[in-house]
């Protein structure tokens, strides 16, 4: 096993792994969405037909970084299996990715991720701010380098949410849970509506941690086989289909891209116990629901 895929991943050293599956795969694409708080690259990497594309989105949460490994890990078997000309799960990927593409985005709170794993020295010029949020509680790093929940700054029921925040006490950047004063506010959150929005994505997988369940809906604008794709996700993985609720129930980036675009979104919270989920969790994790995130494309 490559020894990235037995530690945390740190922000270096996925930049380096994205270079190396470019380098190494004709036909994959590496490019950059925007850009963090703190000015590191959101990278995507992408294979297939990117006019017919699924996204999958890691990392949304600092602590979750688990699924910024997941993503790769799956990306490269793709790869290998793809170039080496296999069938995988008995799907002939050459025929597939002729006509469709998947498109990956492993890291897209590289300032949260940074924060969770090295503490608010790497906040750069904002780390007297971080550092005070992270004094006032004993809550672990969740939101981006301003102290905003990426998943609760899209604009799906902002206004909603908000109040739901206030009415619970969270009113100002903290570490988790507060979604900004306004939708879209973050670059990481605009980053993400660029790329869907860009690239005409037609499918959002974003992964989170951790619970083994799969949200699929959100309003009128949830499409009518998005329950039946959900089952059929959990069906190969094990895993159960939930609604959200609470402060979960709005604000995410499913929910924006079902909103405004009408097709198929889905949260998958990967694995079980207390974040941030052990580096060793990867290849239980990964033998689980490997073939539901294959399935995912296909659909």
């Amino acid at each position: 096993m490559d020894r990235f895929y037995q530690t945390p991943p740190v922000y270096e050293a996925v930049a380096d792994k994205c270079n190396e599956l470019k380098r190494q795969y004709s036909g994959v694409r590496l490019f950059s969405i925007g850009k963090s708080v703190l000015g590191r690259k959101i990278q995507a990497l992408g294979i297939g037909n990117l006019k017919n594309a699924t996204l999958f989105v890691a990392a949304v949460h600092a602590q979750e970084w688990l699924t910024t490994l997941l993503v790769l890990r799956f990306f490269e078997q793709l790869c290998q299996e793809y170039h080496a000309g296999r069938e995988w799960m008995e799907v002939n990927l050459k025929k597939v990715f002729a006509e469709r593409g998947l498109v990956v985005v492993p890291m897209a709170n590289p300032d949260g991720v940074e924060i969770a794993l090295n503490g608010a020295k790497s906040a750069k010029h904002l780390r007297r701010q971080v550092e005070g949020m992270l004094a006032r509680s004993t809550r672990s790093w969740q939101a981006n380098a301003r102290g905003v929940d990426l998943n609760h700054n899209f604009d799906a029921g902002f206004g909603i949410l908000r109040k739901m925040e206030i009415d619970s006490g969270i009113i100002g950047p903290c570490e988790r849970q507060f979604g900004g004063y306004q939708p879209n506010s973050e670059p990481e959150t605009k980053a993400l509506v660029s790329v869907c929005t860009g690239l005409n994505i037609q499918k959002v997988l974003a992964f989170h941690s951790q619970g083994e369940e799969i949200f699929y809906s959100y309003g009128e604008k949830t499409p009518k086989n998005a329950r039946i794709m959900a089952d059929a996700l959990a069906a190969s993985s094990g895993y159960r289909v939930i609604s959200p609720t609470g402060l979960a129930s709005h604000g995410g980036l499913k929910d924006w891209f079902i909103d405004k675009t009408g097709r198929n979104g889905f949260t998958i919270e990967i694995g079980r116990g207390e974040n941030p989920l052990p580096v060793e969790n990867l290849e239980p994790v990964y033998a689980k629901i490997c073939e539901m995130m294959l399935m995912s494309i296909l659909l």
